[in-house]
């Protein structure tokens, strides 16, 4: 039987609600990318507070959710901002509890640095004049670096309008290019392996 007809069903659990739109958005044009003769589906992610995941218990208990939840689960993937922690050390940790809480099935945690919109600021002249935003917008220096991602692109409006993820995030999220994002942040570029990994069943 071919892969188009077995999906991949890979669940997503994300921390805000501009995620719940724009996580999806995202992650079916990176599988379109990765691969485009896959059928991949992606349900509705589960929200779920950072300090709910971060708690003892908290990620196990969530994993474990989603996966019952989830008839004909590939995979679970966890966006996670990494706000003020390093994400090579909370990310590695997140992932071996949950692994621990869920052998038998593959898990990625992703931990956008610092913000998922650091990913629009790694990819910014690829939304020049989109959704208000200016004309001769520019890749700022280290895009991961800067806390205030939401206040960079409030900043770099012309419509006099602020930044409003529930409104704008899964707008930007299908426009950025994807590949110029990957160029530019290690925490994105993380994201597409990880992705290619849940897909693929493989590392």
């Amino acid at each position: 039987m071919s892969d188009r007809m077995q999906p991949r069903r890979i669940a997503s659990v994300v921390e805000g609600h501009g995620e719940l739109q724009a996580a999806p958005v995202l992650l079916r044009r990176l599988a379109a990318e990765i691969a485009p003769n896959t059928w991949v589906d992606f349900p509705s992610p589960y929200r779920i507070s950072r300090n709910s995941l971060l708690v003892a218990g908290g990620i196990e208990r969530v994993v474990d959710l989603v996966v019952r939840a989830t008839t004909g689960v590939s995979g679970v993937l966890v966006l996670l901002d990494a706000d003020d922690d390093c994400p090579a050390g909370l990310g590695p940790d997140l992932l071996a509890r949950a692994q621990a809480t869920r052998p038998d099935v593959p898990v990625a945690v992703v931990l956008p640095n610092r913000e998922f919109e650091a990913w629009f600021l790694a990819a910014a002249v690829s939304l020049a004049g989109y959704q208000g935003l200016a004309q001769n917008l520019e890749v700022p220096p280290n895009p991961e670096r800067p806390r205030g991602c939401k206040e960079w692109l409030s900043k770099h409006r012309t419509d006099g309008q602020p930044y409003r993820p529930k409104s704008d995030q899964a707008g930007l999220a299908a426009t950025f290019d994807l590949h110029l994002a990957r160029a530019n942040s290690p925490s994105f570029d993380k994201l597409w392996r990880d992705v290619e990994y849940l897909i693929s069943g493989k590392r």
